[in-house]
């Protein structure tokens, strides 16, 4: 039941994260360009007052929740390695956002109070692409759990033991339907005379 708890909000705070930054390159970007400049920047600076606290709480939640399940005692084997995967990715938005995003974030802050320099272009260019970065990784790590909850619960649990015979189980076991048929008509044939 924890683990269902754990991945629900693993979901939940990597979908928001996922939809939030896929929210800004899709329609936040475009209507950046398509406005003069110094409404983008006293937009962008405004807008980045908001987006510090809720955007950072997703990113800490996310990162969190999706590690601490590939870390839980009863997640093995392929789920631990997409739950892992999709924390890292988390973890690759929150550092791109840091390291990328928050420094010209910084520097738009000052453009709207004064002006922008000569290069601005350019250095918007990059925080674009830094976004473009960020909302990948989180839509690739959205998609990860959403695979990882499809999965269903027992799907990556140990197979039981295999017998001296190479069977797991009992007779055909772990098999699936038509190939445990064919596995015991065969086995029938070999023990009739």
């Amino acid at each position: 039941m924890r683990i269902r708890l754990l991945q629900a909000l693993a979901l939940l705070a990597t979908g928001l994260l996922a939809g939030a930054f896929g929210y800004g390159a899709a329609n936040l970007v475009p209507t950046f360009n398509a406005v003069p400049l110094n409404m983008r920047l006293s937009f962008h600076a405004e807008l980045m007052k908001m987006n510090g606290i809720t955007m950072q709480a997703a990113m800490a939640v996310s990162t969190l929740s999706s590690l601490a399940l590939a870390l839980a005692t009863l997640t093995r084997g392929r789920a631990r390695l997409i739950a892992g995967a999709a924390g890292l990715l988390t973890l690759a938005s929150f550092l791109i956002t840091r390291l990328g995003n928050v420094p010209i974030n910084g520097r738009i802050k000052e453009w709207a109070l004064t002006s922008a320099p000569a290069d601005h272009a350019e250095i918007l260019r990059r925080w674009e692409l830094f976004n473009n970065l960020r909302t990948l990784t989180a839509l690739t790590a959205f998609a990860l759990l959403i695979t990882l909850a499809l999965q269903g619960p027992g799907t990556d649990r140990k197979q039981p033991p295999r017998t001296a015979r190479g069977r797991a189980g009992g007779a055909g076991g772990g098999l699936s339907g038509s190939r445990r048929d064919r596995v015991l008509e065969r086995r029938k044939n070999e023990q009739s005379p």
